[in-house]
């Protein structure tokens, strides 16, 4: 079975919630999404974080290698291809222990361009925040993510 790495940047960088979900997921790494933003975004059911395009800015993401049968149930719980979508990307993946950087092709969730700014559920923001924590990425991103989703 071929590897495949994952780019996890909002709830499943929880590693509890991770391991309830795709059990078999191991964390391998840590990436930066360069020229990106995040911002959330949703529907009528709430709002939830997504990457979009943005020059000098970047996003911190937590590399998951996964099975097959962790990207169907990931595939899932992203609402696949309806509300998010899959882009592949090819990123410099630096190693959770060895701190050795290595390129790897990984996959990510977009959430469809045409969804709404909203504000997420305080349950949400807890469960991104612990995540943020999990992975020691500074949390000043996600908090300029929900200003930024503020709607004006």
């Amino acid at each position: 079975m071929r590897k495949r790495y994952y780019l996890a940047y909002g709830s499943n960088l929880n590693i509890q919630q991770m391991k309830y979900r795709c059990p078999s997921a191991r964390i391998v790494g840590t990436a930066k999404l360069k020229d990106h933003r995040l911002l959330f975004k949703g529907s009528k059911t709430g709002s939830y974080l997504t990457v979009e395009p943005k020059d000098g800015m970047s996003v911190p993401v937590g590399v998951w290698e996964v099975s097959a049968e962790d990207e169907v149930a990931l595939d899932r719980y992203e609402g696949f291809p309806d509300f998010y979508y899959k882009k592949e990307l090819t990123l410099d993946i630096t190693g959770i222990r060895s701190k050795k950087v290595r390129t790897r092709r990984c996959f990510i969730y977009i959430m469809h361009e045409d969804r709404r700014l909203g504000i997420p559920s305080d349950y949400y923001m807890r469960v991104c925040l612990e995540g943020y924590r999990n992975f020691g990425f500074d949390i000043n991103t996600l908090i300029r993510a929900y200003h930024e989703s503020e709607e004006k």
